[in-house]
Protein backbone atom coordinates (compact mmCIF):
# COMPACT_ATOMS: atom_id res chain seq x y z
CA UNK A 1 0.00 0.00 0.00
CA UNK A 2 1.47 3.81 -0.62
CA UNK A 3 1.20 6.35 2.31
CA UNK A 4 0.44 9.62 -0.04
CA UNK A 5 1.47 12.80 1.72
CA UNK A 6 0.02 16.43 1.39
CA UNK A 7 0.01 20.02 2.67
CA UNK A 8 -2.35 22.74 3.01
CA UNK A 9 -3.83 25.73 4.77
CA UNK A 10 -7.06 24.56 3.72
CA UNK A 11 -8.82 27.83 4.84
CA UNK A 12 -12.26 28.62 3.75
CA UNK A 13 -12.56 24.94 2.42
CA UNK A 14 -13.79 24.99 -1.54
CA UNK A 15 -14.13 22.78 -4.04
CA UNK A 16 -10.43 22.94 -5.45
CA UNK A 17 -9.25 21.48 -2.02
CA UNK A 18 -11.60 18.74 -2.27
CA UNK A 19 -10.46 18.28 -6.06
CA UNK A 20 -6.60 18.08 -4.84
CA UNK A 21 -7.28 15.63 -2.46
CA UNK A 22 -9.43 13.58 -4.02
CA UNK A 23 -6.91 13.17 -6.76
CA UNK A 24 -4.25 12.51 -4.29
CA UNK A 25 -6.45 9.76 -2.53
CA UNK A 26 -6.80 8.47 -6.50
CA UNK A 27 -2.87 7.71 -6.21
CA UNK A 28 -3.46 5.14 -4.04
CA UNK A 29 -3.39 3.78 -0.45
CA UNK A 30 -3.47 5.77 2.37
CA UNK A 31 -3.58 9.78 2.49
CA UNK A 32 -1.80 12.16 5.60
CA UNK A 33 -2.59 15.72 5.31
CA UNK A 34 -0.57 18.28 7.14
CA UNK A 35 -2.67 20.93 7.84
CA UNK A 36 -0.65 24.31 8.45
CA UNK A 37 -0.60 26.04 11.82
CA UNK A 38 -2.32 29.58 12.11
CA UNK A 39 1.91 30.53 13.10
CA UNK A 40 2.72 28.88 9.77
CA UNK A 41 0.29 30.30 7.92
CA UNK A 42 1.27 34.02 8.79
CA UNK A 43 4.51 33.37 8.03
CA UNK A 44 3.88 32.07 4.18
CA UNK A 45 0.94 34.95 3.75
CA UNK A 46 1.47 37.36 6.01
CA UNK A 47 -2.25 36.96 7.23
CA UNK A 48 -4.24 34.63 9.86
CA UNK A 49 -6.54 32.04 8.15
CA UNK A 50 -9.95 32.80 8.44
CA UNK A 51 -10.65 29.07 10.33
CA UNK A 52 -8.82 28.43 13.26
CA UNK A 53 -6.20 25.69 12.84
CA UNK A 54 -7.93 23.40 14.97
CA UNK A 55 -11.17 24.08 12.97
CA UNK A 56 -9.21 23.50 9.81
CA UNK A 57 -7.99 19.63 10.85
CA UNK A 58 -11.53 18.99 12.03
CA UNK A 59 -12.73 19.93 8.69
CA UNK A 60 -9.97 17.96 6.43
CA UNK A 61 -10.17 15.16 8.55
CA UNK A 62 -14.12 14.58 7.98
CA UNK A 63 -13.63 14.77 3.78
CA UNK A 64 -13.67 10.89 3.07
CA UNK A 65 -10.62 10.80 1.14
CA UNK A 66 -8.48 12.02 3.81
CA UNK A 67 -7.16 9.29 6.08
CA UNK A 68 -4.82 10.94 8.81
CA UNK A 69 -4.40 14.48 9.50
CA UNK A 70 -1.69 16.58 11.92
CA UNK A 71 -0.60 20.21 11.88
CA UNK A 72 2.27 21.36 9.87
CA UNK A 73 4.30 23.72 12.31
CA UNK A 74 7.20 24.50 9.59
CA UNK A 75 7.88 24.34 6.25
CA UNK A 76 11.71 22.99 6.49
CA UNK A 77 10.26 19.98 8.46
CA UNK A 78 8.64 18.75 4.75
CA UNK A 79 11.64 15.76 5.15
CA UNK A 80 10.45 14.82 8.67
CA UNK A 81 6.96 14.55 7.92
CA UNK A 82 7.90 12.31 5.31
CA UNK A 83 9.84 10.38 7.02
CA UNK A 84 7.30 10.28 10.12
CA UNK A 85 4.38 9.07 8.13
CA UNK A 86 6.59 6.89 6.10
CA UNK A 87 5.08 8.73 2.70
CA UNK A 88 6.02 7.17 -0.56
CA UNK A 89 4.22 9.87 -2.52
CA UNK A 90 4.36 13.75 -1.59
CA UNK A 91 1.20 15.56 -3.99
CA UNK A 92 1.32 19.16 -4.21
CA UNK A 93 -0.32 22.09 -6.13
CA UNK A 94 1.73 22.62 -9.15
CA UNK A 95 2.07 26.24 -7.53
CA UNK A 96 4.59 25.16 -5.96
CA UNK A 97 6.58 23.29 -9.06
CA UNK A 98 9.76 22.57 -8.65
CA UNK A 99 10.31 23.65 -4.86
CA UNK A 100 10.30 19.71 -3.23
CA UNK A 101 12.46 18.26 -6.14
CA UNK A 102 14.87 17.83 -3.23
CA UNK A 103 12.88 15.31 -1.84
CA UNK A 104 13.22 13.33 -4.88
CA UNK A 105 15.93 11.24 -3.72
CA UNK A 106 13.73 9.81 -0.25
CA UNK A 107 9.78 10.38 -1.84
CA UNK A 108 7.93 10.45 -5.36
CA UNK A 109 7.17 13.77 -5.72
CA UNK A 110 3.73 14.63 -7.70
CA UNK A 111 2.60 17.95 -8.40
CA UNK A 112 -0.99 18.09 -9.58
CA UNK A 113 -2.71 20.60 -11.19
CA UNK A 114 -4.97 23.67 -9.50
CA UNK A 115 -8.53 23.68 -10.03
CA UNK A 116 -9.07 27.07 -12.73
CA UNK A 117 -10.39 30.21 -11.07
CA UNK A 118 -10.66 28.66 -7.58
CA UNK A 119 -8.31 29.94 -4.47
CA UNK A 120 -8.76 30.63 -0.63
CA UNK A 121 -7.23 34.63 -2.13
CA UNK A 122 -9.96 35.06 -4.59
CA UNK A 123 -13.31 33.46 -2.24
CA UNK A 124 -12.10 35.76 0.23
CA UNK A 125 -12.01 38.62 -2.21
CA UNK A 126 -15.29 38.09 -3.26
CA UNK A 127 -16.80 37.83 0.29
CA UNK A 128 -15.25 41.23 1.10
CA UNK A 129 -16.76 43.09 -1.34
CA UNK A 130 -20.84 41.57 -0.65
Amino acid sequence: MTNIITFGTFDVFHVGHLHILRRAKALGGRLVVGVSSDALNYQKKGRYPIYAEQERLSIVAGIKYVDAVFLEESLELKAEYIKRYAADTLVMGDDWQGKFDHLCDSVKVVYLPRTPAVSTTAVIEVIKHL
